[in-house]
């Protein structure tokens, strides 16, 4: 049976160069800064057997939380969840858990850009960049020719519970087993402080933990480099763009633009185009969205053009969809509306180019 994966808490970031040799900042963090609830509670929640109603009650927090779109927590919110889950789930061994139920199968961003990448270096820049879709942390990364070192590094002010530091490191032990199909035993793995059931943990990662200052753990340079039998790098080229879009939503300098563009990304799809729809997601009047927008010199239906028409683009470049079908993703109700505006955006009608695309 398919056991859906855990989109873990992750940081974000400026990129990560896999040739370099030194110690790579992805991000700092605010502690006030929020971060997007997503479906990957709901998933491990049910995988877990713990009622969602029981964690949310015991976390404070509304029962329909999970049921929200666009939900976002400070990282005190997001440890006083995960307190609350740890408690319902009465698991002395939660990390190891959780680390047993990550499945290739899984949609969510961090554990997908991972399993599309060559190797663990390259799936550690692109992890740690998408990471503030799913919540706080930071990584630092420690390449050098003896291996690579993962870092965690949370937010200042109130620090994360211990199991879910700890279920970052299991993390990637998971993720690497997963992706070559070896059962690869990590060079080192440390923690602040000692671990509950260590002998369990000593057993999971085939090395003792030791004490240090952070929590991390690192890879010999030939596990760090072994090919991922998961790597796909099709599919990473053409989901990438619209993470990298999402990511612009959560950014605290993104312009109202880029809000309303990263919205309507998610709400397209399901047909949702109006500013009504729009400005409710972003928790604003619609005279308020519009006036936000005018004040920056543009308007809403300008940026609905401008998204629809990259999406268009992408769709036609790197898929093999009908243009009816990409009339309908991108939110119109029949494809000769999609044919009208493309033309009148373009000059060209989709089939010419998507031809000019593959030349």
């Amino acid at each position: 049976m398919r056991r859906p994966g855990l989109a873990l808490l992750a940081g974000s970031g400026r990129r990560f160069d896999p040739a370099a040799d030194d110690m790579v900042r992805i991000s700092t963090m605010d502690a006030a800064r929020t971060f997007t609830l997503g479906q990957s509670w709901s998933l491990i929640l049910k995988d877990m057997g713990v009622a969602p109603g029981d964690v949310l009650r015991r976390a404070g927090m509304p029962d329909d939380l999970l049921a929200r779109s666009g939900v976002t927590l400070t990282p005190a919110e997001y440890y006083r969840l995960w307190e609350a889950f740890e408690a319902e789930a009465d698991d002395p061994e939660l990390p190891i858990t959780i680390g047993r139920t990550i499945s290739v199968e899984a949609f969510e961003p961090p554990i997908f850009a991972a399993l599309c990448s060559h190797d663990l270096d390259v799936a550690v820049e692109r992890i740690a960049r998408y990471k503030p879709l799913v919540g706080p942390l930071e990584i630092r990364v420690d390449r050098n020719s003896d291996g690579t070192r993962i870092e965690c590094h949370w937010p200042a002010g109130p620090q994360p519970p211990a199991s879910m530091a700890t279920v970052e490191v299991v993390f990637w032990v998971a993720l690497v087993r997963l992706a070559t199909r070896s059962h690869i035993r990590p060079a080192a793995v440390t923690a602040p402080a000692r671990l509950a059931n260590e002998l369990a943990y000593r057993r999971y990662y085939g090395t003792a933990v030791t004490q240090g200052e952070r929590h991390s753990v690192t890879f010999r340079r030939e596990d760090a480099e072994r090919p991922f039998l998961t790597a796909n790098e099709p599919m990473w080229e053409f989901f990438e763009p619209e993470l990298r879009r999402r990511l612009s939503e959560l950014e605290a300098d993104a312009s109202t633009g880029d809000r309303v563009h990263a919205a309507l990304l998610e709400m397209l799809p399901a047909g949702e185009a109006s500013v009504e729809a729009v400005a409710k997601r972003l928790m604003v009047s619609s005279r308020t969205l519009q006036r936000r927008l005018r004040d920056a010199g543009t308007s809403y239906q300008v940026v609905l053009n401008e998204t629809r028409e990259a999406l268009a683009r992408h769709y036609l470049s790197n898929s093999s969809l009908p243009a009816a079908e990409i009339s309908f993703l991108l939110g119109y109700d029949d494809p000769n509306s999609f044919y009208r505006a493309f033309h009148g955006w373009t000059g060209e009608t989709p089939e010419r180019v998507r031809t000019a695309a593959i030349r």
